[in-house]
């Protein structure tokens, strides 16, 4: 686990406000982050954010451009904070994205080599969303790839279930968080 980080993926207070189903998600998450803490493993957060005015928001892309319209992600508002339930601590790092994949717009290549990190954790809103585009990316660039299946969520839970149980597989291991707690303890 020397080499792996926990994603924390667009769980910002806008986007929890659309997506939270009241399933628990936020304790699971927060679970799942206080064990990677305890057992040494870098937690990195990623989020949205689309600069004043919008110059980087072309209008062929269909869901920038409905988020830019319901007035969402603009950096510094304040549905851009990360949920107060999972926000970050001091020694964790924020990266800032562009577009729907963590690494797209972002310097989080950066940030993952200079700490040598070859192993993701996923952890997110929506898996159709950002999940899923960073699964694709990071897969293309070789790291080794978890994805906490219960750490994760969507607005269409049926989607959810389609990205974990059918699709996800084909590139990562897809656990539960608890079975993953027991897999990182110290």
């Amino acid at each position: 686990m020397a080499n792996t980080a926990l994603l924390v993926m667009d769980v910002q207070q806008d986007v929890v406000d659309i997506a939270d189903d009241g399933s628990g998600y936020l304790p699971r998450l927060r679970r799942a982050i206080d064990g990677a803490r305890s057992a040494g493993i870098p937690v990195i957060y990623v989020v949205i954010g689309l600069r004043p005015g919008h110059p980087d928001v072309g209008p062929r892309n269909r869901v920038l451009t409905s988020i830019v319209q319901a007035g969402l992600f603009t950096e510094g508002a304040p549905g851009t904070a990360i949920h107060e339930d999972v926000a970050p601590q001091q020694d964790d790092t924020v990266v800032t994205k562009r577009r729907a994949s963590a690494f797209t717009g972002s310097d989080l290549d950066v940030v993952l080599r200079a700490r040598g990190i070859d192993s993701l954790v996923l952890t997110g809103i929506a898996t159709s969303g950002v999940v899923l585009h960073t699964l694709c990316q990071a897969n293309d660039q070789d790291f080794g790839l978890t994805v906490l299946a219960d750490a994760c969520l969507d607005t269409d839970p049926e989607v959810h279930q389609f990205l974990t149980e059918r699709l996800f597989p084909q590139w990562a291991d897809v656990v539960a968080v608890e079975d993953w707690l027991r897999a990182v303890a110290p």
